[in-house]
């Protein structure tokens, strides 16, 4: 039994609500869009990344 890890590919500000999709062949975060337009939130929040939320990174192979 090995367990694997893996990095999370969505983020949402817990303050203003920015979201980020990970984008694997720019290998950076770019923001969402929603009918077209990017949800940029607020641009002078210090974005709160809800990273203690439910997102495990240790998958278990078993």
């Amino acid at each position: 039994m090995t367990a694997q890890v893996r990095t999370p590919t969505a983020r949402v500000c817990e303050r203003c609500d920015r979201a980020e999709q990970w984008d694997e062949n720019l290998e950076a975060w770019q923001l969402e869009r929603k009918d077209g337009e990017r949800q940029v939130g607020n641009p002078h929040c210090l974005h709160e990344w809800d990273i203690n939320g439910s997102f495990n990174p240790v998958v278990d192979d078993a």
